[in-house]
């Protein structure tokens, strides 16, 4: 529990989006629990595909999860009582208190928030109950005043619940100092006298370098330089909320023993389940997007969760990877399916009351005898089994949908709950709706034997725990540690 005073807080807002605010909030939360302070990560709001299932049996964003390991606390859903999860046609999923309430496009969410702001604080004092600090995360940008009306993600936060700021700007884009002077200037007075510091991270080079560029940006603001934070290499090996973390090919290695080739598809999620595949030496995992093929000598195509599984089908089509992935299995080759990619792998998909769109039934793959029903009923719970080569698995479950068929008399899994998946009769396609597969080192090790490779020798888990604890020294060695301390209140 907190200690004996009441617990403190203090707010990191970014000049723009993807600037490191949930990177320099995790290795904070590290930092200071490290120092015996009891942590609680908070994010009023938060838009993303990536979640995580929390011990309340709901759901908040990845970001928090991980911030939460961070500080040594369970994952609580008021850690993020308003997850966005943007959809096709239906605007996005608006999820609170890691239950959904339903969908909103943007302009009705805009008119939603005033009722959302008190569930908000509700949360938030929930967790200050329980802590020390309370580190808060804010959304976009500080500077967007033209969402300030009605605002629960920054200064809207801040001010109903007199947290005081750090605003956090990111020198690897360029323009860092008019980035941070620029929010000073055009947001209200009121709201610049919230903040009382700033961060300029990912910085490269000799720190010296850009000593002025600190002295001025506090001369243009008035408010305090609460450090320079150099670029964090390691961070891509910590899982990434975001779906620009997926930009890029991959990381190549010719040497590799395995390739899997991954579609990438306009409304994935839950994609940190490629993450220890990322990090396997000998496995190279390949993201292909549209306008390519499908490597014809590929060992595995792995098709991963949706959030949009009807549209991401027909993108999937669209871009032709439906023909690619039947002539890879045709040649004798492996498919696996993950959520919303094993719904995608059925005969079938249907969707009867509109919750991903306008109702309507579509043909899936036909790779498993299998079809879907989508239900509005969402399932979100830990899951612990053994696998169908009767490896012990652990792992998640986060969907909509009912799957069935004669293939699901071969399960993928069994689990405490019963039968899970199932695996076509020629012993070469699976689907699952387990998330966090790959992170269990026993089944990773089962799945590169079962392509040619060898037992893994990574532990993957404790070397997400390795990096975050150097994260927290980065954070110790270059930030005022204590002045944020002070300034929290």
């Amino acid at each position: 529990m907190g200690g004996s005073g009441p617990a403190r807080a203090l707010m990191f807002q970014g000049t723009g989006s993807d600037v490191g605010k949930s990177l320099v909030v995790a290795g904070l939360a590290r930092a200071f629990t490290l120092r015996g302070l009891r942590i609680m990560p908070f994010k009023p709001q938060n838009m993303s595909n990536n979640a995580a299932v929390t011990a309340d049996g709901g759901e908040i964003g990845r970001a928090q999860a991980l911030q939460a390991r961070a500080a040594k606390v369970p994952l609580s859903v008021h850690m993020n009582p308003v997850l966005l999860k943007p959809q096709s046609d239906v605007g996005a999923q608006v999820v609170v208190q890691g239950r959904v309430e339903g969908n909103a496009k943007a302009a009705d969410y805009q008119k939603l928030k005033p009722e959302l702001l008190p569930r908000v604080l509700q949360s938030f004092e929930h967790l200050k109950a329980q802590a020390d600090l309370v580190l808060v995360e804010g959304a976009g940008s500080a500077s967007e005043i033209n969402l300030r009306r009605n605002d629960i993600a920054n200064m809207g936060f801040a001010r109903a619940a007199d947290v005081p700021v750090v605003l956090i700007g990111d020198i690897d884009r360029g323009g860092v100092i008019a980035s941070l002077a620029g929010t000073k200037l055009v947001i209200e007075p009121q709201d610049a006298e919230m903040i009382g510091g700033f961060i300029v991270n990912r910085f490269r080079g000799d720190p010296a370098l850009f000593a002025d560029g600190m002295r001025l940006i506090a001369e243009h603001t008035g408010w305090r330089s609460m450090g320079l934070l150099p670029h964090f290499a390691d961070a891509a090996r910590l899982p990434a909320e975001d779906a620009l973390g997926l930009q890029g090919a991959g990381v190549r290695r010719c040497s590799a023993k395995i390739r899997i080739a991954v579609p990438i598809l306009p409304h994935i999620s839950n994609f940190d389940d490629l993450d220890p595949l990322e990090a396997e030496p000998q496995l190279e995992l390949m993201r292909i997007r549209s306008g390519q093929v499908i490597p014809a000598d590929c060992d595995l195509v792995l098709l991963v969760g949706s959030k949009a599984t009807i549209a991401d089908l027909a993108a999937l089509r669209e871009a032709g990877f439906d023909v690619d992935i039947a002539a890879h299995h045709r040649r004798g080759a492996r498919v696996l399916g993950l959520c919303g990619g094993y719904q995608m792998l059925g005969r079938m998909i249907s969707d009867p009351d509109g919750i991903e769109g306008p109702p309507g039934t579509v043909k899936g793959l036909g790779l498993l005898d299998v079809e879907t029903v989508l239900t509005g009923e969402k399932r979100l719970e830990a899951a612990q089994g053994t696998s169908f080569d009767t490896i012990s698995l652990s792992g998640y479950e986060m969907h909509v949908g009912r799957t069935f068929g004669p293939d699901c008399a071969r399960p993928f899994s069994t689990l405490a709950s019963g039968a899970d998946g199932a695996r076509s009769a020629d012993g070469r396609v699976w689907g699952t709706y387990l998330h966090g597969l790959f992170a269990d080192d026993r089944q990773r090790t089962s799945w590169l034997m079962r392509l040619g490779g060898s037992a893994s020798e990574l532990d993957y888990e404790a070397g997400i725990e390795e990096v975050l604890d150097r994260l927290a020294a980065h954070m110790e060695q270059h930030l005022e540690l204590d002045a944020l301390l002070r300034l929290a209140r």
